[in-house]
């Protein structure tokens, strides 16, 4: 494998300028990658954010600061003289609401790149607010009205880290690698349909991103405090929004809680609680079988919308698309604190990264219901790889980074794209650059199902087809 740190290589130029907003843990982790691979000076970066933040990583670098909030009133007068025709905004932020940055990019001629789909403070959250309108469903579906009638124009790439992001490239390489496996000829690839054609032809009923993070730092969690690896802000955001996947046409048992929104592409549900509140059964290689939590993400719609396959304008084939996270350690006793407080936020958070003395980051993508077994493929990065790639960073970051840093090669490349998904770019690009990256890149089959983890002392609802929904929620 190649060594990025001394490579070095440029993969896209900016004649304009970037502004990053926000600048938490992803955006210290990234700011050192666009210096080392996108041909851009110091002097060219502006980092837009609260006077909070810690800025030391700016100034080492040496680019441009304005310490400055965006809010809905404020955001358009603040971006007017930091964005133009030519120039590249990096939403990297919390609390500023994607959409709007979106709309004004477009006017400007400017490109756009985020790793979620952002509302406004206390949108997400909001008690008043319906469950269903407080769901990445709904802001997704705002996102592409939006872009209907505007299918090219500048290029805004939504949703493009590691999960949402790398994970879309990594589902489609799986389902090549297991058509290869099966001798099955995959053809020219060319739309949505195929792709759809293809998984159900491989019969994959189900897909979890599977993710467990082991990283631990030498100071344990104290009482009233939230201990995460990335953003303790956007997780608890993301986590106190309703549970939500993309719903398989497989699938016999709707759940009690379950709803649909009764609006837009009608490929996900939602639950009647929230993510943190949400066990699932899952697996990957290094750590075995496991509980996660169902955290709402954008994939798990986006990826259940671009497997959907119509006949005749009736669904006949859609797999079941969703996250399965075990954080941290510290991260799920945090998450227990904060159930135990009503879902009340701790006073005290701390990010695990130049303390972390241990640990990986096992992030891929499981597909389940192909004759060989469950096949998972992804990204296996240790802290102390991470370090000895780039600065700043821990494994958790750094994966997000080379989803990041991927996304805006492409943007690069395809100015005139208009809004787009992950689902909507070319996966061997993103995969080419992201890769060295991601430490060991692997494939790996196993016999696993949902239900070897059940215990007989405690039986519970089942199905005989394992990769039922029944089966994999844990009650």
């Amino acid at each position: 494998m190649s060594d990025p740190a001394k490579e070095f290589t440029k993969y896209g130029r900016i004649n304009g300028r970037i502004l990053i907003v926000g600048f938490g843990c992803i955006a210290t982790s990234m700011l050192p990658m666009l210096l080392r691979h996108i041909d851009i000076t110091p002097d060219q970066i502006t980092v837009l954010c609260p006077p909070a933040n810690d800025l030391a990583v700016a100034r080492e670098c040496g680019v441009h600061v304005v310490e400055l909030g965006l809010t809905e009133d404020n955001h358009r007068e603040v971006l007017q003289p930091l964005v133009g025709e030519g120039d590249f905004l990096l939403n990297l932020s919390v609390n500023v609401s994607s959409e709007a940055l979106v709309r004004y990019c477009w006017e400007r001629g400017a490109l756009y790149l985020d790793t979620c789909i952002e509302p406004w403070a206390g949108a997400a959250t909001d008690p008043q607010t319906p469950i269903s309108r407080r769901s990445n469903y709904a802001l997704r579906e705002g996102v592409l009205a939006f872009r209907r009638d505007k299918r090219d124009g500048p290029t805004a790439v939504m949703t493009q880290g590691a999960n949402p992001g790398l994970v879309s490239a990594l589902v489609k390489q799986a389902l090549v690698n297991l058509a290869s496996d099966n001798e099955v000829d995959c053809g020219r690839l060319a739309s949505f349909e195929d792709w759809a054609a293809l998984a159900r032809q491989l019969g994959i009923k189900a897909i979890h991103v599977a993710e467990q993070d082991t990283q631990v730092g030498p100071a344990r969690k104290a009482r009233n405090e939230f201990v995460n690896t990335w953003s303790v802000d956007a997780f608890i955001e993301e986590g106190m929004q309703p549970a939500e996947l993309g719903w398989g046409t497989h699938e016999r048992h709707w759940p009690d809680d379950g709803r649909h929104h009764g609006f837009g592409c009608d490929a996900a549900i939602y639950l009647t609680r929230p993510g943190f509140a949400t066990r699932v059964r899952s697996w990957t290689p290094l750590a075995g079988p496991y509980h996660g939590f169902l955290i709402t993400h954008g994939e798990s719609i986006s990826i259940a919308d671009h497997l959907t396959l119509r006949e005749n304008g009736e669904v006949v084939y859609r797999p079941t698309v969703h996250y399965a996270y075990r954080p941290c350690d510290d991260a799920v006793l945090s998450i227990d604190e904060l159930a135990g407080r009503g879902w009340r936020k701790q006073d005290n958070q701390r990010i695990l990264r130049d303390d972390i003395t241990d640990g990986m980051d096992e992030l891929g993508v499981l597909l389940m219901g192909n004759q060989r077994g469950v096949y998972w493929y992804g990204s296996r990065l240790s802290t102390e790889h991470a370090r000895r790639l780039i600065p700043h960073n821990n494994a958790t970051s750094l994966q997000v980074a080379a989803g990041i840093l991927g996304g805006m090669v492409w943007a690069l490349e395809n100015p005139h794209a208009g809004v787009v998904e992950p689902d909507d770019i070319d996966f061997e690009t993103l995969l080419r650059i992201a890769r060295p990256y991601l430490g060991e890149v692997v494939g790996v089959y196993d016999d696993w199902t949902p239900l070897a983890q059940r215990s007989p002392l405690f039986p519970e609802p089942a199905d005989e087809d394992p990769w039922q929904f029944i089966n994999v929620s844990v009650p």
